[in-house]
This record gives C-alpha cells, structure tokens and sequence, in this order.
C-alpha cells in the first residue's frame, strides 16, 4: 500500500497558521528610483488614468492576493496592476 502524497502549504496557510509578526525586522530599507521617474514624480508631471474593471474571483483567491500584498506591504489592487504589467511585457516581449 502506497502512503498518500502530502500535500504542500500555501502562503496563506502558512501564515494563517504562523503570523506574519516574526518576520518583520525593524532595518533602514533603501529604495531607488529611476532618475527621470523621480524626476516626473517630484514635478508632478506623472499622471496616469487609471480605468475600473470588474472581474468575478474566487474568495480564497483574494485572501491570498490580499495577504501576498501585506507581505509586500503593498496595497492588493496595486499588486495585481504589477502582475499584469509583468505580464503584459513577458508575453510581449518587452523585457528579457
């Protein structure tokens, strides 16, 4: 008789069952920008439409969306713009 395969945690799982407070670590975080977008965000000259659409998904799927952007502490719907434009350019393309 063969043993059933175990079967892999998710990141929601994990850190349903664990916590998310024992991994934050208290440190200076560097960011860099590149210079012509740091440019056009101090001069207020980067402005984008952001346009609304819907799409239907499964409640669990949002957890996790929601969850994964806490991690990154990052808003969830600005994760998912991130994901697509990632990719967008993959399919495209655009990056190597």
């Amino acid at each position: 008789m063969s043993m059933p395969k175990k079967r892999r945690e998710t990141i929601a799982e994990y850190y349903d069952r664990r916590g998310v407070l024992s991994d934050l670590v208290e440190e200076p975080v560097e960011f860099a920008l590149d210079e012509e977008l740091r440019e056009q965000i101090l001069k207020g000259k980067r402005k984008r439409r952001l346009k609304n659409l819907s799409i239907k998904l499964d409640a669990a799927q949002i957890l996790a969306l929601r969850k994964i952007a806490t991690m990154q502490s990052i808003p969830y719907q600005t994760l998912i713009r991130k994901w697509l434009a990632d990719m967008i350019r993959k399919e495209l393309r655009l990056t190597a």
